[in-house]
């Protein structure tokens, strides 16, 4: 049996699939970096606007992870104007270990593409103590600028994926 897998804007989804994402649910130690689906669909939901764009991945037509990506005018101070962010990556603890951050994260480069043409590339900022997200970002061609901050939890790192097409920022 082959598993299908693609991420799907949050507008395309029915009304069962809009439930399911409600369901995701982080492991307590997760939340803190990447909050919880609650705070991720208020952000989309409450005061709608076309910077902020949800994204579900489906296995199987069910959602197992969810992730927000953002523009002007809701990009964040640290991102550069051409690129969109990337926000509340989360996997459900019930689906993690079968490869479904690194599913989002393949598919997001042409999902953002899709979303906002004229974008060049990606960026997010991950806790600086997050040690497996940023290997798997890392892994997945994302680029540590360098950079720390002072962040809500601790230091972040700002890291950036260049989309094809692009040659800078």
């Amino acid at each position: 049996m082959t598993v299908t897998a693609q991420l799907v804007a949050y507008e395309h989804l029915n009304a069962v699939q809009r439930q399911q994402v409600e369901a995701i649910e982080l492991l307590p130690e997760q939340v803190r970096f990447a909050g919880d689906i609650h705070g991720a669909l208020h952000m989309l939901l409450s005061r709608p606007c076309p910077g902020v764009k949800g994204f579900a991945l489906l296995v199987d037509g069910a959602p197992v992870a969810f992730l927000l990506l953002k523009r002007p005018p809701v990009l964040p101070a640290w991102a550069d104007e051409h690129s969109a962010t990337l926000h509340a990556l989360q996997v459900d603890h019930r689906a993690q270990g079968k490869g479904h951050g690194r599913a989002c994260l393949q598919a997001l480069p042409a999902v953002a593409r899709a979303a906002w043409p004229e974008i060049r590339g990606l960026e997010l900022s991950v806790d600086a103590g997050n040690e497996s997200a940023i290997g798997l970002y890392t892994q997945m061609g994302w680029v540590d600028y360098g950079e720390a901050y002072k962040g809500r939890i601790g230091y972040e790192r700002r890291m950036g994926l260049m989309l094809q097409g692009s040659t800078d920022f």
